[in-house]
């Protein structure tokens, strides 16, 4: 059996009951920052080009954007959705792709409901595979790939949602495998557009061309059913000579991700390579009790490759800032906490914060590799430890080491954590009312007994 045939095999005989006790409850937390996330996106800048773009099309349809009141065609929801969900860098973070899977499952999924009646449980199940065949694709690529200039988001993660979709639907073999191969012909997206409105946009042609993938397949579109294993195929294109499609296929389900390695979420939203470094610095300045004008240096060491994302040393804009160090360990100096307001323009080019850079330096460090035998496999913001130090006008110093940042699975965000994060992305929204978020967010933690999950999306509309 070739590997495009295994992976479709896997994605119809694997059911929620294969998956430990543990699953449903850990992607229950995963979705529900999803939805966040998404809701996020209304205010973001991409948001009024959307819909402007949403108008030009003149499409009608009844899929709903989250957060607008607007419904349209199921493609451009999907687009626009998983758009929304990538615009702030808030979304989660699977190392080992690496990408933000989950926005493209979800958005994708959501735009594929119809009048149909799906439970939670369906929803988490197919959640679930669609985590699993991506992850694992990833595995198989490895980091290369990124390294490569790939954004994995759009590349990988376009897989992850046809995984999901193919599970949802409970489509044959034959047909995910169709799907395979024109979703392999639709990857895209480039690391070169990151802090552009391009990247997040990613998300939303991978969610995008997942469903249209899916619905070529049933409609009955042929591509090759050998499309991931093949010479001028999927791997031997996108990958490099590391890249082994049999590591995936031997990883499926061995264990199954949502359990080890897990998803990690963001507490704070801008770049997961920024999180150690901020995470250090905001316990530091609790620790020291001190204020912006009685620092006299910070030094954070990142480890190789640790700042590689982060091209912005002095951001203008605040989607610049998400992808600047500098930037975020001087607002944890200055403010000692982070909102989506921390990366606004107005934020990000305030006096005080142009005038910390001149007393921070961030660089790479080989001491902060620290002895992973892996290290090389993962991404920038998992990879080795970041260690800060904090040196005031007074003579105090201290500093501290972090390697795994705060929303890991090892350091998992609690339900309080994960509602103050909800409620900060669904007022982004003018139609997402103090009640509306309650009773949105009150649903999704309780997603695996929802009957029908557009009882759970109604109140986001």
């Amino acid at each position: 059996m070739g590997a495009t045939e295994t992976l479709a095999q896997f994605i119809v005989k694997t059911q929620l009951s294969a998956f430990p006790s543990s699953s449903s409850a850990n992607a229950i937390k995963v979705i529900a920052d999803t939805f966040a996330v998404i809701l996020a996106g209304v205010d973001s800048e991409v948001s009024q080009p959307l819909l402007r773009y949403l108008d030009q099309t003149a499409e009608t349809g009844a899929s709903p954007i989250l957060g607008t009141g607007r419904v349209t065609s199921e493609q451009t929801a999907a687009l626009i959705n998983g758009t929304f969900g990538h615009a702030l860098d808030y979304d989660d973070v699977l190392s080992m792709m690496p990408a933000h899977p989950s926005v493209v499952i979800v958005a994708a999924l959501m735009a594929s409901l119809k009048n149909k009646t799906f439970s939670g449980q369906q929803f988490i199940e197919a959640y679930l595979v669609g985590v699993e065949v991506g992850g694992k694709i990833g595995l198989g690529m490895t980091n290369e790939h990124y390294q490569r200039g790939f954004h994995a988001t759009g590349t990988l993660a376009l897989f992850s949602a046809l995984a999901a979709l193919a599970k949802l639907h409970q489509l044959d073999a034959t047909t995910i495998q169709q799907a395979f191969g024109i979703a392999a012909s639709m990857a895209s997206g480039l690391r070169r557009n990151f802090g552009t409105m391009t990247k997040p946009l990613h998300s939303g042609l991978a969610a995008r061309n997942a469903l249209n993938a899916i619905q070529l397949a049933c409609s009955g579109f042929t591509a090759a059913d050998d499309i991931m294993e093949a010479q001028a195929g999927f791997f031997s294109t996108y990958g490099t000579a590391e890249s082994d499609i049999n590591v995936t296929i031997n990883a499926l389900g061995k264990p199954f991700i949502i359990e080890n390695p897990g998803i990690a979420l963001k507490k704070f939203p801008c770049c997961f390579a920024t999180h150690r470094g901020i995470d250090a610095a905001l316990r530091l300045r609790h620790q020291l009790g001190f204020s912006a004008n009685e620092l006299d240096r910070l030094i954070c060491k990142m480890p190789p490759g640790g700042m590689h994302v982060l091209i912005y040393p002095r951001p203008q804009t605040g989607l610049e800032g998400k992808f600047s160090m500098p930037y975020c360990l001087a607002a944890a100096v200055l403010d000692g906490r982070f909102s989506l307001e921390s990366f606004s323009d107005k934020a990000v080019q305030r006096p005080e914060i142009f005038a910390l850079y001149e007393k921070i330096d961030a660089h790479e460090s080989p001491s902060s590799q620290g002895s992973d035998p892996d290290f090389a496999k993962k991404s920038s913001g998992s990879r080795g430890f970041v260690e800060v130090e904090i040196i005031l006008k007074d003579g105090r110093r201290a500093s501290l080491s972090v390697d795994v940042p705060p929303g890991s699975p090892s350091r998992q965000l609690s339900w309080e954590e994960l509602e103050e994060k909800f409620t900060d992305c669904a007022k982004q929204s003018p139609r997402m009312t103090a009640a509306k978020m309650h009773t949105a967010f009150q649903l999704i933690r309780q997603l695996d007994t929802v009957k029908n999950i557009q009882q759970l999306i109604e109140p986001m509309l």
